[in-house]
């Protein structure tokens, strides 16, 4: 089998992780996968696989699980640290029919609470650290049982326990039921609980199936996204059928993170556009860790034009690009565009691209008042096509209220320009009265400051416009510099300057708005 025949299979009959190592497997078994982290639940397998290597451990681990008593159709939570077996877990679960849902090691335990209650009672893997962080809960109400990864607790089944078991028959999902869920950010409260099914997880390999089929050769892929996220699902089936050696990553911080790429020297790297920020430093490093780099890759948000300048620059491949893919968990990927090498830092960020080839998502915006969407009156951004998630858990009313027939609103607003790009300005939720789009307004001003490490327009307590910065190491901000540079944004109140590490963030790293807007009521005192 080639990874183009793997490939249409998946678009005929659905992508069952479950099924995807062993096909990978059958596509090219030695593709190497390096990690740069140890698997909690198989800690003796080292950091460096082939995929035929990750086929039969996913195969024991799916053994494991039914001697546990996992059984299909059945809800297996998943809720441990970060690691790259939560993916391999996931693929194990699938194995046996069951459907994983991942949850976020960053979520509190209230809100995984809420969720255990919404899907009633279902099974929970986790591991002794997060059990720790769960014993405010009472989950011999909220969990049907409770497996651990490794260790002994009481009430607990450990996989550990359980190696050597017997090998059980692949179950193949429905392609139209659920098949893997996942969770949105939570920015507006706790998060929605998004159903996947194989057909809509196999329809959203489109587009990037057709990115991937640019590079002409085998390259090192380093991947960053977090391992619960849909997105990371795609990422990976893609990699392994394009068979591509994957630098599965963990590690964030900088330094760790140049040593990686200057290790594995990467073709192509994908990851948060928050943690490309924060290795934006790296691209001043003499050892140079992103010469190797011919493309960049980010979704989930829009990035700055600083960003991909820097980074793009840094590279010293010919033709270097930066993607940058508009979508979300309930949608897929939406619109894309590329950027290049000496255009990309004069770029409007709010452009996140055009619609993707034949046989991807549509895209239109509407506005409500009949006339046509501009940037001084911005529409709602809608999707559609049938790689859609197909609801909500627990919360169909909720999800209906987001279609309107088989348009999806994603809660963005903006427009599109006389070529056919989009922009986006804003979250509906977060846009503030007088300012056109405060995306926008951080745009400009981190182009324009190069001391600023994040910036972000928040509502403040009379709805004005408030800009919440952090410098690099946390220096102060110079008030002249910042003034000058706002001399053009007439709407924007006085800075707050908080440290980095006090910044409320998601899973994916996007910073949680409504709940810093919240916390400055309480921080009059912290007024550059």
């Amino acid at each position: 089998m080639n990874g183009s025949v793997a490939y249409q299979s998946i678009q005929k009959r659905g992508l069952h992780i479950g099924l995807l190592p062993a096909m990978a497997a059958a596509v090219n078994g030695t593709t190497p996968i390096t990690l740069d982290h140890d698997l909690d639940v198989l800690p003796q397998v080292g950091r460096r696989l082939t995929v035929s290597r990750l086929a039969e451990l996913v195969d024991e681990l799916a053994a494991r699980l039914w001697a546990a008593g996992v059984r299909p159709d059945e809800h297996l939570v998943l809720h441990k640290k970060a690691n790259a077996d939560v993916w391999m877990l996931a693929c194990a679960a699938s194995r046996v029919g069951a459907v994983p849902v991942l949850l976020s090691p960053n979520l509190d335990a209230e809100t995984v609470g809420a969720l255990l209650e919404r899907i009633d009672k279902p099974r929970l893997l986790t591991d002794e650290h997060k059990l720790d962080a769960l014993a405010e809960l009472p989950l011999a109400e909220l969990a049907g049982q409770v497996i651990i990864v490794a260790g002994e607790r009481p009430q607990t089944v450990s996989l550990a326990a359980l190696a050597g078991s017997m090998r059980v028959k692949p179950v193949v999902r429905p392609l139209d039921e659920a098949a893997v869920i996942t969770h949105t950010s939570g920015t507006t409260g706790v998060p929605k609980l998004v159903v996947h099914t194989p057909r809509t997880q196999g329809l959203r390999l489109k587009p990037q199936w057709r990115l991937l089929s640019l590079m002409r050769k085998r390259e090192n892929v380093a991947i960053h996204i977090p391992f619960v996220h849909s997105r990371n699902v795609a990422a990976m089936t893609l990699a392994l059928l394009k068979e591509m050696p994957v630098l599965l990553m963990n590690e964030s911080d900088p330094g760790t993170v140049a040593q990686l790429f200057i290790e594995n020297r990467p073709g192509l790297v994908e990851a948060l556009p928050n943690s490309l920020m924060a290795w934006e430093d790296l691209t001043d490093d003499p050892r140079k860790p992103f010469a190797s780099v011919k493309y960049f890759s980010s979704t989930f948000d829009a990035i700055h034009p600083r960003t991909m300048g820097r980074l793009l620059t840094s590279s010293e491949r010919r033709g270097a690009l930066f993607f940058q893919i508009y979508g979300q968990s309930e949608v897929g990927p939406a619109v894309g565009r590329a950027y290049f090498r000496h255009s990309a830092h004069k770029a409007n960020g709010r452009c996140v691209g055009w619609p993707m080839p034949v046989g991807s998502a549509k895209v239109r915006v509407v506005n409500r008042q009949g006339q046509r969407p501009t940037k001084e009156n911005p529409g709602h951004i809608q999707v559609s096509w049938p790689a859609l998630a197909k609801t909500y858990f627990g919360e169909q009313e909720r999800y209906d209220s987001n279609r309107d027939g088989d348009w999806w609103a994603t809660g963005d607003v903006g427009y599109f320009t006389r070529f056919g790009c989009l922009h986006m300005l804003d979250r509906e939720v977060d846009m503030v009265p007088g300012v056109a789009s405060s995306l926008e307004v951080e745009d400009v001003m981190l182009d324009r400051l190069k001391e600023l490490s994040e910036l972000v327009v928040v509502h403040g307590s009379d709805s004005e416009a408030v800009p919440v910065l952090c410098t690099h190491d946390d220096q102060p901000l110079d008030l002249d510099r910042w003034r000058a540079a706002v001399a053009d944004f007439p709407k924007l109140a006085d800075p707050v300057q908080i440290p980095e590490a006090e910044l409320p963030r998601t899973g994916t790293l996007k910073v949680r708005r409504r709940s810093l807007a919240d916390r400055l009521q309480n921080r009059p005192t912290d007024q550059a």
